[in-house]
């Protein structure tokens, strides 16, 4: 699943092609019409198809934003503006073309959802090949909570005092520290992939629960976590299985991750283990971390 510096690669792709463009129509896939017609809601969510198409029409993009793993393209009209919220899901994909053919791999191209058409000719393209993603029109980000919820994203001033609040809480303390780490109410953005690796550096098992973390092992992590996820950046992003940026180009975070899905411990040479945490599966090294 994309986390943070793989969100933040499509927000950075999208930027140069979006901005300023006008919507003038959207067009969806007979996957999401059939979905919507049996009331499951594939992709778009909250509203039907037609009104979405209706709210979204004339309005122009001015901005794109990311808030944890999720992209907020604002939208203007006039007096009037809102917010598009999409959220990758497993397999998410953005693509800013002048045709579908210019999709370059046919998985994505084969599953295309939704395709925004802008005045200028020029298309804004979602494709999702296990359909977990979500697309939806928000006029006011309050009308969504589990947004206004997100704790601080890792790069602000105060991300660490934060952090470590959030860690004295009684709703967190007793609990593993990675499923803590991975809750985005507590830091913005770090999923599995990242906490595993942020874990491992800083040699501390996953299951530690957090009371039994001194302050100078708890500051340690933030520190770790910011380190981690802005060399994913730095690497646009980990390409382990569907993640591909704007331009239909893998990230190669993948191989410098040094504890996720590894069968060896790089540090000692010991066989990795594994357990699920938080509902994820946690590769760990027993030797390494305490």
């Amino acid at each position: 699943m994309p986390e943070l510096p793989e969100v933040e690669h499509v927000k950075r792709g999208l930027e140069p092609y979006i901005i300023g463009e006008k919507i003038i129509s959207v067009h969806f896939s007979k996957t999401v019409e059939h979905s919507h017609s049996e009331g499951r809601q594939a992709i778009l969510k909250g509203l039907e198809l037609q009104t979405f198409c209706e709210k979204v029409k004339g309005y122009t993009i001015n901005q794109i934003k990311r808030r944890s793993k999720y992209l907020l393209i604002e939208l203007e009209n006039g007096e009037n503006s809102g917010f598009l919220l999409s959220h990758l899901g497993m397999s998410g994909a953005w693509f800013a073309v002048d045709s579908i053919d210019m999709i370059t791999e046919g998985k994505f191209r084969n599953h295309v959802h939704v395709i925004f058409t802008f005045e200028s000719g020029r298309l804004l393209i979602y494709s999702d090949i296990r359909r977990f993603g979500e697309l939806r029109f928000l006029e006011n980000l309050e009308d969504y909570p589990p947004i206004i919820a997100i704790g601080p994203e890792p790069f602000d001033e105060n991300a660490e005092e934060l952090f470590l609040a959030a860690l004295n809480l009684p709703k967190f303390n007793q609990k593993p520290v990675k499923e803590v780490i991975m809750n985005h109410q507590v830091i913005a953005g770090c999923g599995n992939i990242y906490a595993t690796e942020a874990l491992f550096r800083s040699g501390i098992h996953p299951k530690r629960k957090v009371e039994r973390m001194a302050l100078s092992k708890r500051i340690g992590l933030f520190k770790q976590i910011v380190e981690v996820l802005q060399e994913g950046i730095d690497a646009g992003g980990s390409s382990i299985s569907d993640y591909r940026n704007v331009n239909g180009e893998a990230g190669n975070m993948q191989d410098r991750l040094q504890m996720y899905g590894r069968k060896v411990c790089p540090a000692c040479g010991s066989a990795t283990k594994q357990a699920v945490i938080g509902g994820r599966n946690s590769h760990y090294c027993s030797a390494c971390q305490r």
